[in-house]
């Protein structure tokens, strides 16, 4: 009998599965065969990235933090009946509870149901990226800091989202590392999750600018709201709506930093009073 494991999970992406091996070096390389021409091609069956979600607050501090949010894999075909529904159904950024079953190291669903329909949206090169970030960025890069956080609001000055950067330097690939879940962002979602005080589903965009070396991970409050709307129609990721974006940064030379110089990882933030979000380190 297959061995299982059940729990909640996040799907993070649904992708080829990365090749995260190191390649072998070149004297290996040179020692070794030629390559048999008549060997099978590849396994291009597509995969489900899940994270598996822990029941307690993850402390980011704590050494095996960095292990609690290491990415599975799921074959995302092959089902049948129900079963096949439910699966073809999935989308990036939903929370399920499932069962996994594993043969040769391979997990696949036994069962699977929704329980939050939060949305992972990913855009590389973009063009246009929205003032709110690019300000930011520049406020973060002046500090002398990879990374940094504001939280946005509305027209009405209403908290709507949480907005984190982090720096994509030459050499490094920020945002493939956050798409293939190698660079967790489950824990700035959980805390935008505890911090507000309903069950909603968010949406999440990730974004690569093309002009710029950062990444931007939009944890947006409202899945259905006019922020979460807006994004997808500036950035073609979906149904949209024509409006503007609105952040809680300072225009003036007077104003407040809108990147606190201290970190907090007490959890306390509440975003409806207004205090901006602390960036969490990288794990």
């Amino acid at each position: 009998m297959d061995p299982t494991t059940s729990g909640r999970f996040r799907v993070h992406d649904r992708r080829q599965r990365p090749d995260i091996d190191d390649a072998p070096d070149a004297d290996a390389a040179a020692d070794s065969p030629p390559a048999d021409s008549s060997a099978a091609a590849p396994d291009d069956t597509e995969e489900f990235v899940l994270v598996e979600l822990a029941d307690e607050p993850v402390d980011p501090t704590d050494p095996d933090a960095e292990d609690r949010f290491d990415p599975l894999y799921a074959t995302a075909e092959g089902y049948e009946g129900d079963l096949a529904d439910a699966v073809d159904a999935l989308r990036p950024g939903f929370v399920v509870d499932a069962t996994l079953a594993w043969t040769d190291g391979a997990a696949r669903f036994r069962e699977v149901d929704v329980v939050r329909e939060t949305r992972f949206r990913f855009a590389d090169g973009v063009e246009g990226m929205f003032e709110a970030a690019v300000e930011t960025w520049r406020q973060i890069r002046a500090e002398g800091e990879p990374v940094g956080s504001i939280t946005t609001r509305s027209n009405d000055g209403d908290p709507n989202g949480a907005l984190y950067l982090f720096a994509d330097a030459p050499g490094s690939d920020t945002f493939e590392e956050v798409r293939t879940g190698r660079l967790p962002i489950e824990p700035l979602v959980a805390r935008v999750n505890e911090s507000r005080d309903d069950d909603d589903p968010r949406e999440v965009f990730v974004l690569r600018p093309a002009a710029h070396e950062f990444v931007a991970v939009y944890v947006v409050f409202d899945r259905d709201g006019v922020l979460a709307q807006t994004v997808r129609d500036t950035y073609d990721l979906g149904a949209g709506l024509a409006a503007g974006l609105d952040a809680d940064y300072p225009s003036g030379d007077g104003g407040d930093s809108v990147v606190s110089d201290t970190s907090n990882d007490s959890g306390d933030d509440d975003l409806d009073d207004g205090d901006d979000f602390d960036a969490l380190d990288r794990l």
